[in-house]
């Protein structure tokens, strides 16, 4: 999906997100906790890598991913202004202001929160989110040996 660089346009993206988690096996508080986190990750690009400007472009991609465990990754790409991903920091939770958490947030619910300068320009973001309860041996949710739902 690709989208401008406006707050007005988060929502759909959200909503496409929400739909597309339960869909693939995530409850309410983790649906809820990947559209937190993919909609910190748009404010933060409109808002520090296009500096507020509505006709920045944004790439959002969703990939539900089987093997070796099932989870969704969300790549969200952009070609503002390029950060060292060493640099990008949450603030100390202890200094009591308003906004600076959304990567805070965004590391907390998630469980990638990777950062990468793209070529030529531009960042990519890639989070991953794996639902409760798959994080054990597969083998052991396949009680008779045969496939869940067609897949191997």
């Amino acid at each position: 999906m690709e989208i401008l660089s406006q707050a007005g346009l988060l929502a759909p993206v959200r909503a496409m997100l929400t739909s597309f988690s339960e869909r693939s096996g995530f409850d309410d508080i983790e649906t809820g906790h990947l559209a937190l986190a993919v909609d910190e990750a748009l404010a933060n690009v409109i808002r520090h890598g296009y500096d507020s400007r509505p006709d920045g472009r944004i790439w959002i991609s969703a990939y539900l991913i089987e093997e070796p465990h099932r989870r969704i990754r969300i790549e969200i790409e952009d070609e503002g202004r390029q950060t060292d991903p060493d640099q990008i920091v949450s603030r100390d939770l202890e200094e009591i202001r308003p906004g600076g958490l959304g990567v805070h947030i965004m590391r907390e619910v998630t469980d990638t929160c990777e950062f990468e300068r793209r070529k030529p320009g531009g960042m990519r973001l890639i989070l991953e989110k794996t639902p409760r309860g798959e994080h054990e041996n597969p083998s052991d949710q396949n009680h008779a040996g045969t496939p869940e739902n067609g897949h191997k």
